[in-house]
């Protein structure tokens, strides 16, 4: 089987989530019970990520931008962990809940655009206005309003004959890894992919990811 990976972006391949960071920095204080009511699913991950970013005035726009492209650190081997999967021919393609206007910047010059798959921000009414490109696909059946549907996009990318590695930290990644042959897997993702018997192999840094790739690549020839 042919590996092709889907790859978490906010607390996976940076180190911190965020839209928690730009909320800290620039929200007012209602955006913390949007984001509790999130965590523990009393409102969909698409509605309350919509009404946090609708707290802030588009006017907003350069100065959180310039601030979280400044805060954001990649997790430590990203670059290589790319450059490998080019050089194994694996497919990698980044799921992200993440907004374009950092994740696209984020990563340039590292993975395409073309693999990336986000949601997108909209700054031209008052306050700023989520889009949701990848909503959930017929066969989902999904009630959970995830905003970037990341199980659609796994349907639409992997062949019947593809092994489906499924990279991750959070909740927005459970579904996902629910469908896919393998799991690398930090923090909340761990715990769960454990609790549920997931195939798995924890990590903290992208080295990590190389070397687990590398050592199933070797059992696999």
């Amino acid at each position: 089987m042919k590996p092709i990976i889907f790859c978490d972006f906010d607390g996976t391949i940076t180190n911190s989530d965020n839209i928690i960071e730009i909320m800290k920095r620039f929200a007012p204080p209602e955006w913390a019970g949007l984001k509790d009511q999130v965590l523990d699913r009393s409102i969909s991950v698409k509605e309350g990520v919509g009404k946090m970013f609708s707290l802030l005035p588009s006017s907003k726009r350069d100065d959180i931008i310039r601030y979280i492209l400044s805060k954001a650190e990649i997790r430590e081997g990203f670059a290589e962990f790319a450059a490998y999967t080019e050089e194994q021919g694996i497919d990698l393609y980044i799921v992200s809940g993440g907004i374009d206007f950092f994740v696209y910047p984020l990563l340039e010059g590292i993975i395409e655009k073309e693999r990336i798959y986000c949601n997108l921000a909209d700054f031209q009414g008052e306050r700023i206005c989520i889009k949701w490109p990848n909503p959930c696909d017929k066969e989902s059946g999904c009630e959970l309003e995830c905003g970037c549907c990341k199980p659609s996009i796994i349907r639409s990318l992997a062949a019947s004959d593809d092994e489906v590695i499924v990279i991750g930290d959070s909740v927005t990644d459970l579904e996902a890894a629910k469908m896919a042959d393998f799991v690398i897997a930090r923090d909340y993702l761990l715990e769960k992919a454990s609790e549920q018997n997931l195939p798995y192999k924890p990590f903290e840094t992208f080295y990590d990811v190389i070397s687990i790739l590398e050592s199933r690549r070797v059992m696999n020839r």
